[in-house]
């Protein structure tokens, strides 16, 4: 009982004392050069937002920039000025605060005061469907018109969105609704894979990773219709970590990258230097760019791991379901994916050993793939988006 009575407080009361309390704290004056940043939930300091918050830092030094973090993580990044996520502290900030700059949506009790400037960075360019594109929703928690409702009312109070390429900008106004003004730079998260200097080896050793042997980034994303409750995904590692240890471990080491929702602890205790768990890890583009080959499914990150023209391979076991049942796809996968498509382990397996790194160049394919979708990542993306927000107020 006292947990029913719990819960129905946590569900019902709580965020309308937190909308009441905001609602009064957003009519304070706002603070013209306070910034609140948040990436993935305030899980992580990384992404699109945290490239700003660094341009910012060094050519902006006169704003003040504090950073949404869940509690547990603030601990992890004391180097930065941060805040307890739906704290009181966090309320008043947020509601004092010019702009607000985040990855993915905001509690959507929260309302938008008129004179603070809400910029959505996103986190990808979409292949699979988004929004109110998706024709049903298999999250727990939420029905189809209640995923899409609850969508497009956030999206109604962005005042910018971030766009990575032109394909991406017609699917967000239509998938998001959104009618304002879209930044379509490419994403400020890239820039560092383009200016980025050789500097592997540093990398390597800050991270933990031996020296000598070539890295393999594994990236999937997470299915809908897998999970432990509301918000919280499971994952099936579909991966043959035995057959590939036996057969590439003297050569190769894997690092195993789970999307941020899913909350599933992975057991690789048994594959203790060749197996490494980077899940957790604030900042994937340093895996890209220690990384010499990418295997994913249907995540968004092979479009920015694209700009390195290194090898991407993807392991779509289950993809006749996840086109079908679960998302469905905005492109013909099979015709624009700048790898190949590989649907069981010993399929990936001999792909693996036949790929030459040394004299490896992207096929022209691939190199069509970076025109069409990679084109505006010339390194500049987040200076940019800074220059439009500050001087567009």
């Amino acid at each position: 009982m006292k947990k029913l009575i719990f819960n129905f407080f946590r569900k019902n009361v709580v965020p309308k004392l937190y909308y009441i309390s905001f609602s009064i704290i957003s009519l304070l004056p706002k603070d013209e050069k306070l910034v609140i940043f948040e990436s993935f939930l305030g899980k992580q300091f990384s992404d699109n937002p945290r490239a700003i918050y660094e341009y910012m830092s060094k050519h902006f030094p006169d704003y003040k920039l504090y950073w949404s973090f869940n509690k547990s993580i603030a601990k992890q990044h004391a180097q930065v000025k941060s805040i307890n996520r739906l704290s009181f502290k966090w309320l008043l900030y947020m509601g004092r605060a010019k702009y607000w700059i985040t990855n993915s949506r905001l509690p959507l009790w929260i309302p938008k005061p008129k004179s603070t400037i809400y910029v959505q960075t996103w986190h990808g360019t979409p292949l699979k469907k988004l929004g109110v594109d998706i024709e049903d929703v298999k999250m727990p928690g939420t029905t189809t018109l209640q995923y899409k409702h609850n969508f497009t009312k956030e999206a109604s109070k962005w005042d910018y969105l971030v766009s990575p390429n032109r394909y991406s900008t017609d699917i967000f106004r239509r998938a998001f609704h959104f009618d304002q003004e879209i930044i379509e730079v490419g994403y400020p998260r890239n820039d560092c894979l383009i200016n980025s200097k050789d500097n592997t080896g540093e990398r390597l050793t800050k991270l933990g990773l031996p020296q000598n042997k070539k890295v393999i980034l594994y990236a999937p994303t997470w299915r809908d219709n897998q999970y432990f409750s509301r918000g919280k995904y499971s994952f099936n590692l579909e991966l043959d970590l035995d057959n590939l240890n036996k057969e590439l471990g003297d050569e190769f080491i894997v690092l195993l990258r789970m999307h941020y929702l899913v909350s599933e602890n992975l057991n690789i205790d048994k594959y203790k230097g060749f197996v490494y768990d980077f899940s957790s890890y604030s900042d994937i583009s340093d895996l890209y760019l220690i990384s010499d080959l990418l295997i994913t499914d249907y995540s968004s990150v092979f479009f920015d791991y694209a700009n390195l023209r290194r090898p991407i391979i993807f392991f779509v076991y289950d993809l006749e379901a996840y086109r079908q049942e679960l998302r469905g796809f905005y492109l013909d996968f099979e015709q624009i994916a700048p790898g190949p498509l590989i649907q069981d382990n010993d399929q990936l397996l001999k792909e693996l050993k036949q790929i030459d790194f040394n004299r490896y160049s992207p096929p022209e394919k691939y190199e069509a793939f970076i025109t069409e979708f990679c084109s505006l990542e010339n390194g500049r993306a987040t200076a940019q988006v800074v220059d439009t927000i500050l001087h567009n107020k």
